[in-house]
């Protein structure tokens, strides 16, 4: 399948990779390959950016809210140690006032002394299945990011429901991202 990704997908799967690295995450799952596929609409332009834009949507809202959506699966439990008797808001305050702001967050990432690949969830998986099913379906011989977005948002994944809900809230849906996505592809 992967022979058949352009150069502009595999760097999607590369940067996705990377942003796991880079925010400590265990896997790389469809949050990492949006904020992969949103930060390289904003770096340079694309079908990608078209295609989010023409919905209402802007690529650099879209990485932060993938981000902020991976971060929030990686924080501490504030029910359970309310049950302890431990107000983790307070804790927190006092934290980023003494350490700066993000810093219980960032403590309670473990940190890795050695790199290691971090492997792909069950949901990465099947979105980059569903891109090249995406593009048989559209006709198209390679699989570029916008496939890779369509296969995102086709998984019902947790990436694909960053994306959205900032068009909901820009007044659209997934079938005019859906849409835009098709028109704005590269040509086959």
């Amino acid at each position: 399948m992967f022979e058949r990704f352009t150069q502009s997908a595999r760097t999607v799967v590369r940067d996705a990779v990377v942003t796991a690295e880079e925010l400590r995450s265990d896997a790389v799952d469809t949050r990492h390959l949006v904020v992969a596929l949103a930060e390289g609409a904003v770096a340079v332009p694309g079908p990608v950016a078209t295609a989010l834009r023409s919905v209402g949507v802007e690529p650099a809202d879209v990485a932060a809210a993938a981000r902020s959506a991976i971060a929030a699966g990686a924080v501490l439990d504030g029910e359970a140690l309310a049950s302890l008797g431990i107000d983790l808001d307070a804790v927190r305050d006092r934290a980023d006032a003494v350490f700066g702001p993000g810093a219980l967050e960032r403590a309670a990432r473990p940190r890795r002394r050695r790199a290691r690949t971090r492997p792909f969830t069950g949901d990465a998986k099947k979105a980059l299945e569903l891109s090249l099913r995406e593009a048989i379906r559209l006709g198209d011989r390679s699989i570029d990011a916008p496939h890779v977005l369509l296969g995102v948002l086709r998984a019902d994944s947790p990436g694909g429901r960053v994306v959205v809900a900032l068009a909901q809230d820009a007044g659209s849906d997934l079938v005019a991202v859906r849409e835009a996505l098709e028109r704005e592809r590269p040509a086959a």
